[in-house]
């Protein structure tokens, strides 16, 4: 992996760890974290309350590309929808209520991040309508 690749994973870990104390803080429950299928990744699965929540984490360590919640395209949130219908299908939990939630950290001096967390972020996208 080039150097700039391995940098990037290290800054994304660094921001999921992040995010998970943040949300910790806030009452939610980690329930996985980095859970891979062969649909994709999602970044954190949370409980909050009677709701699980697809967790998407953006870290950046400047705003100079842009905002790091503008990372989260369109074929991003479709790849989210499909591997979290597939998260709770496989665990039966299609009966629970669910949403998509978007945490963009912005690193700036290094030391404490600017944590950002957009709740209900989006809907789910695609062919299914798998949330009540």
């Amino acid at each position: 992996m080039p150097r700039r690749g391995i940098l990037n994973r290290l800054l994304g870990d660094r921001g999921e760890r992040s995010a998970a104390k943040f949300l910790k803080k806030k009452g939610y429950r980690i329930l996985a974290r980095q859970s891979r299928s062969r649909l994709g990744e999602i970044d954190l699965i949370a409980q909050d309350g009677d709701s699980i929540v697809f967790v998407e984490v953006k870290t950046r360590s400047s705003s100079h590309a842009g905002h790091p919640s503008e990372a989260v395209t369109l074929t991003k949130r479709k790849q989210l929808t499909k591997a979290a219908l597939a998260w709770l299908k496989q665990r039966g939990l299609l009966d629970h209520r669910a949403r998509f939630d978007v945490i963009a950290i912005t690193w700036g001096d290094g030391r404490s991040p600017l944590i950002e967390h957009y709740e209900n972020a989006f809907e789910a996208v695609g062919g299914s309508q798998m949330f009540a």
